[in-house]
């Protein structure tokens, strides 16, 4: 089963009496780096494997969404390398428009200046300085957590080439007439002073007021309900369903507006619900977008009545004022000229809020650079529906279809300094020329570019090719794209693979950016609620890595992540995965010092016990367990296996059932010290890509090679035994029952006590020295009186207790217990056969009260056979 073709092995130095992460993690980790083990060679025969790395906002730091799926990136990069493919996972950073220049702008803010008292080349050159001395810090953070990327391909949106990509797919949209300016509703951030997209909006519940407001006089008077009452100022027309009867006498005639001095149409469209409210609803193209589209229906004029700050511009008493402050003035006004008819507070409504800022969004009409994504997001579509790229877990997919299939033209402006300038050019007349990377702008009198830039989703759209060197046809590209897989939380799948799909098959002649889309679930505590600092509950993983090693919370987060499930984890757990990784450590070193080698063949299976039969034959069936659940992305169930196959089968089951053989010495010791090693070889490889640091060190120490991160992936062998499987589950059998007697007499662990065996007829005579050995049973010896009698798998197990427990008081303490169980189950059985309570009683309720007579009938069961197992006085 060993593979792995490297130096000799050496002499197993010695390990530290404990682990301890911080001593070595670090170093490991430096090593593996200047090794060039994570880098990727274009010219290389072997197969590709490609992943990027969702890249993290350059103003960011490692949060545990980031620790947890690059724990599940790098689990797959570092199977894959060690599976022999020509492994890349592409790191990087996002520029990050507007959180970016946030932050810059408030350093900026500390020194009582403002970006404009720089000017935009100056201010550019700060965030770069930004950049350089304080952007970024999650790289090295990435690196604590054990991050196999190649960092020499590490790549950033807005450097040289990646910037060239930006500004060859913008011209090549252009130039097909699939990016094109115009003049719509979008939604305005007044705090970040940009347009910002759909999908950068969040809504939450706000409480705010709805009022109700009569328009009109007498007969032509119709009353409109609006929470926002400040955008009255700029209404062009009244509108209600053309099938409305109550308002058809008012189709076509001309209303009074109140406060303003206008007069506007009442118009008849089928957007309006006659159902909903009054039935009439107030149309103001330039604050609202479905307004917008009823204006642009009858040829309404849009009214535009607030700045870029939310500051009211129309002319009367309420110019200057705030949005909220108009709000107020304006329901005041109303009030007094008697035109408010109904209130009501709170009213509580989902209003859109900016995603960076939390600055409540305002709709503003504004002319603006959109990409046509109707033919875009068909080709998004139909690469999932014919195959060529797979949703993981399918039933995501649903998900994705309702996106794609129903998007709408994507604003790429932001009237923001930091970022890809949108590179188009205004002539003195007019014109309008997009200039590509190899193109000289237009120049004289006149010209001048455009001042916005590109929503920073528009360049990590492009990061499955455009980190491969396109537009140029390099040999990286050639080799690594498309993408094996994309891991990615469920939450950004219409952020950022939407876009990547689109522009993918855009760029690359149809071919999709990725083979596989694998969706993980969102981090939550260990509640399941959702992690926020408002909360309180908001954990720093660095915190985690310092005190338990990277290792624990690496394996935490793995043996959490169902696919397309969220993720609950407390520290409690991790402090969990620190004990295993401790367990490891431990049974190592022991294997270590009594023989463990992986030196010479394998022995052939007709020189080894049962026991080393059956721990070969779980190996096996472990490495094919793990292999399948990997490629469906089951990193939860391949963690438990593992865990489950180390813990319990090797270092509670092997490695205590062979310490007889291993104190004995002799052939067979040398036998079973083999198959040891062979299994921690092959256990410490599987177990490596979740958790690299403690492997890579006992692995070594085993082995005296290299770096189990080129060492090769084990291989499922066939090796199978049934029939030496069975003959230990028989001595576990033995073990587990009697362990358990022991325990119900309350025998200490320790505690030794006279026993003879009958083995007769059964596969356990092989076995008993290590059935002794991990039962403490003494043998019989002169003057030994079985006092109970335990027939299990076959056996028998003949105890002699006298002299080590207090029967009577045993006797007494059984007696009580069991008169408490049977009171209980009659207290239960009252109320389950009383009609009357049952009829009344919640279901919950009726159902704790079978669990607690299910629980005293089973503690009745237990405590009469333990009284009748008690040695007779």
């Amino acid at each position: 089963m060993t593979e792995n073709t490297q130096q000799t092995p050496a002499s197993n130095p010695e390990l530290p009496t404990q682990y301890a992460p911080a001593e070595v993690e670090g170093k490991l980790y430096e090593r593996w780096v200047e090794r060039g083990y994570f880098e990727a060679d274009a010219t290389s025969d072997k197969p590709p494997f490609t992943v990027v790395i969702p890249p993290p906002n350059v103003t960011g730091s490692l949060h545990l969404g980031h620790a947890f799926e690059h724990t599940l990136i790098d689990a797959l990069t570092r199977r894959k390398r060690m599976q022999g493919y020509e492994t890349l996972w592409q790191p990087g950073m996002d520029h990050a428009g507007i959180a970016t220049q946030n932050v810059v702008e408030r350093e900026l803010a500390k020194e009582s200046k403002s970006r404009h008292d720089l000017g935009r080349e100056a201010f550019i050159d700060r965030v770069w300085q930004w950049k350089g001395e304080s952007g970024g810090q999650i790289s090295g953070q990435m690196k604590r957590l054990g991050d196999g990327v190649a960092w020499s391909r590490e790549r950033f949106t807005m450097d040289e080439g990646l910037s060239q990509a930006v500004q060859t797919i913008f011209k090549k949209l252009y130039d097909d007439e699939l990016i094109y300016r115009a003049e719509r509703i979008i939604n305005w951030c007044p705090r970040c002073l940009t347009a910002i997209s759909d999908i950068e909006v969040e809504y939450q519940d706000d409480d705010g007021e709805l009022v109700s407001i009569r328009y009109g006089e007498g007969e032509d008077s119709i009353v409109v309900a609006t929470t926002r009452a400040e955008t009255m100022l700029g209404d062009t027309a009244v509108a209600v369903h053309p099938e409305d009867d109550r308002y058809k006498h008012l189709v076509g005639k001309e209303i009074e507006l109140p406060l303003t001095g206008r007069r506007i149409p009442v118009v008849a469209d089928e957007h309006v619900d006659p159902e909903f409210g009054t039935g009439a609803v107030k149309v103001t193209p330039a604050h609202d977008p479905n307004d917008f589209e009823i204006g642009q229906r009858h040829g309404l004029p849009s009214l535009a009545v607030m700045d870029e700050h939310a500051i009211i511009t129309a002319h009367g008493p309420f110019q200057g004022l705030d949005r909220l402050e108009a709000r107020s003035a304006i329901v005041g006004a109303l009030r007094a000229e008697g035109r408010i008819v109904a209130e009501k507070r709170p009213y509580v409504h989902s209003v859109g809020h900016c995603s960076r800022c939390k600055t409540t969004i305002e709709p503003r009409l504004s002319m603006q650079w959109w990409v046509k994504v109707g033919p875009l997001a068909k080709a998004a579509g139909d690469a999932v529906r014919d195959g060529r790229v797979k949703i993981h877990p399918q039933e995501m997919e649903k998900r994705y279809f309702d996106w794609v299939d129903n998007l709408h033209d994507w604003c790429i402006s932001r009237q923001l300094w930091w970022g890809h300038r949108i590179p188009v050019w205004y002539g003195p007349d007019g014109e309008i020329v997009c200039v590509g990377p190899d193109e000289q702008p237009p120049s004289g009198e006149g010209w001048t570019q455009e001042t916005d830039v590109l929503d920073t989703w528009f360049s990590s759209g492009l990061w499955p090719f455009s980190t491969l060197g396109w537009p140029e046809q390099t040999e990286s590209l050639a080799k690594f794209y498309p993408n094996s897989v994309l891991v990615t939380g469920y939450d950004i799948l219409f952020f950022w693979v939407a876009r990547m799909m689109m522009f993918g098959l855009y760029a690359m002649d149809g071919t999709p950016p990725f083979h596989t889309i694998a969706l993980h679930g969102m981090v939550r505590d260990q509640f399941g609620k959702k992690m926020s600092k408002s909360f309180g509950n908001a954990v720093n993983p660095l915190d985690w890595m310092d005190k338990y090693g990277s290792d624990a919370l690496r394996f935490t987060l793995a043996r959490g992540a169902n696919p397309g499930v969220d993720v609950p984890i407390g520290e409690d757990w991790v402090q969990g995965s620190r004990n295993f990784a401790n367990k490891i450590w431990n049974a190592t070193r022991f294997a270590l010092m009594n023989g463990a080698t992986i030196e010479g063949e394998l022995p052939d299976p007709s020189q080894m016990s049962a026991t080393d039969r059956w721990i070969l034959s779980k190996l096996n069936k472990t490495v094919a367990e793990v292999d399948a659940f990997y490629d469906d992305f089951q990193f939860s169930k391949l963690s438990e296996a593992l865990f489950h196959f180390a813990w319990d089968e090797v270092f509670d089951w092997y490695v205590e059932l062979s310490k007889t053989t291993f104190f004995a010495g002799g052939e067979q010791a040398k036998v079973s010290g083999r198959v040891l090693g062979e299994v921690l070889d092959v256990m410490l490889r599987l177990l490596h890509p979740v958790v690299p640091f403690v492997t890579e060190t006992l692995w070594t120490s085993l082995t005296g090679r290299e770096s189990v991160v080129i060492a090769d992936w084990p291989k499922d062998t066939g090796f199978r035994d049934e029939a030496a499987e069975q003959e230990i589950e028989l001595v576990q059998q033995v073990v587990t029952e009697v362990r358990r007697f022991r325990s119900d007499q309350g025998l200490q662990p320790g505690q030794k006590v006279p026993a003879e065996l009958d083995l007769t007829g059964t596969a356990l005579a092989p076995h008993e020295a290590a059935i002794r050995q991990l039962l403490r049973l003494q043998p019989a010896g002169d003057g030994f009186h079985a006092t109970a009698s335990l027939p299990v798998a076959g056996a028998t197990v003949a105890l002699d207790l006298s002299g080590t427990i207090d029967v009577e008081a045993e006797r007494k303490r059984l007696t009580k217990d069991l008169g408490a169980a049977e009171k209980e189950k009659a207290q239960a059985n009252a109320k389950l056969g009383n009609e009357a309570f049952l009829a009344k009683a919640p279901d919950n309720v009726v159902d704790k009260i079978r669990t607690r007579l299910a629980k005293a009938d089973a503690d009745i069961e237990r405590i009469t056979a333990q009284l009748a197992n008690l040695p007779q006085s």
